[in-house]
């Protein structure tokens, strides 16, 4: 398979699209919720994994919506969290039921695609031991994270979790360590957020996904070789 980097880059897109699957699933039933309350989602929502866990430092949460407007008015209006003197962000009672329910919701949407696949895939009978690998990564990978990756590891799991809602919740978490990497590097390389987004293809752009691979690779190294196949190979069978 080649070195922890060039794994890193391998299974991105493989860990991105299982998540992005059960989150595109799980938005009506969200959305349907959110109305029922009268709210918006909001940052409860996307980082369920962590601000379940621990209040948000505001440097992770600054990292986590760099390439957006970075405003949580909407969030402070409507009640859903608080922020103390030091900057950092807090859910309020409304917010950790929203969080809460967001997290259940997308588990119970990720159940029902790894339900669907085909008999000669494994589908849900992978999902335990897959969610034990990714653990594993997580725990290791709090070595070399950045501010984000800190806020959402280890990612908030109730006692009885299913292993549908581990497996979900700690991808969730597992993608912002590559997200601080490679903001790590188009910042090392003295690019902003808006000019990250706009550069093209080409020597420079190859140079900065070159170093968020180097940053990402670590945290896949506590994986056997065998190890990190068998989790590529188990995400990438999951429907979705």
């Amino acid at each position: 398979m080649g070195t922890t980097e060039s794994y890193a880059r391998l299974i991105r897109p493989v860990v991105d699209r299982v998540y992005g699957a059960a989150r595109f699933a799980a938005a009506p039933r969200l959305k349907a919720f959110y109305a029922e309350r009268g709210v918006d989602r909001g940052y409860e929502s996307s980082f369920f994994s962590g601000v379940l866990a621990r209040p948000m430092p505001a440097t992770a949460l600054a990292d986590a919506l760099v390439y957006t407007t970075g405003s949580m008015a909407a969030e402070l209006a409507q009640g859903v969290t608080t922020v103390d003197a030091s900057g950092t962000w807090h859910l309020t009672e409304l917010g950790r039921e929203l969080a809460t329910y967001a997290q259940r919701a997308t588990a119970e949407a990720a159940e029902e695609l790894w339900s669907g696949g085909r008999g000669v895939l494994p589908g849900l009978a992978a999902v335990p031991r897959l969610a034990e690998l990714v653990g594993r990564v997580l725990e290791h990978g709090l070595a070399t994270g950045g501010p984000a990756f800190r806020a959402m590891s280890p990612p908030y799991e109730p006692d009885d979790a299913p292993p549908a809602l581990l497996l979900v919740t700690r991808l969730g978490s597992l993608r912002h360590h590559r997200a601080d990497a490679h903001r790590a590097a188009w910042r090392a390389a003295g690019l902003t957020a808006a000019e990250i987004r706009a550069l093209p293809d080409g020597p420079e752009r190859a140079a900065v996904e070159a170093e968020t691979d180097r940053r990402d690779g670590p945290a896949y190294a506590v994986l056997t070789e065998a190890e990190r196949w068998e989790l590529l190979a188990g995400l990438g069978a999951l429907p979705g």
